[in-house]
């Protein structure tokens, strides 16, 4: 009865911002879940981008025009960089969302074949491939091939 008595179990209480959250590791499975929300909230604040991409690419010849120039030489007072910034980034919160959903309804459907190390894989396997997507168009966007 000593040895139970001796021996304490951690004690689990909040988190205190400023001192426990730089130290905190966070598993891959939850920096998806993170990100995949992130993600969705800039998809959702870029739409008017979004709806402005597609207009001025299918509206005309002339419209398609501008819209090249504005990845080019910018437009009005934001420069052609910036624009190709942003749609990076729209390009990585769209890849991201779509992969991490992939992996949610897989995870699922597949509720008896999940455990916690196909859960880490899966979610690391999110990770890379999101990531090696976005720089891959990204080096298209930017010219680069």
């Amino acid at each position: 009865m000593t040895e139970l008595a001796s021996s304490k179990r951690r004690e689990y209480r909040n988190i205190h911002a400023f001192r426990d959250l730089p130290t905190y590791r966070l598993p891959a499975p939850g920096w998806v879940s993170i990100l995949h929300r992130i993600s969705g909230v800039v998809m959702f604040l870029l739409l008017p981008f979004i709806i402005w991409l597609f207009d001025t690419s299918v509206s005309s010849e002339i419209s398609f025009a501008r819209f090249r120039a504005a990845f080019e030489s910018g437009l009005g007072f934001v420069p052609g960089w910036f624009i190709k910034l942003v749609a990076l980034a729209l390009i990585w919160s769209y890849l991201h969302h779509f992969i991490a959903g992939v992996r949610h309804v897989w995870m699922d459907t597949h509720h008896a074949a999940v455990t916690k190390q196909r859960g880490g894989m899966s979610a690391k396997v999110t990770l890379v491939l999101a990531l090696v997507l976005t720089v891959v168009l990204g080096a298209k966007l930017f010219g680069l091939y």
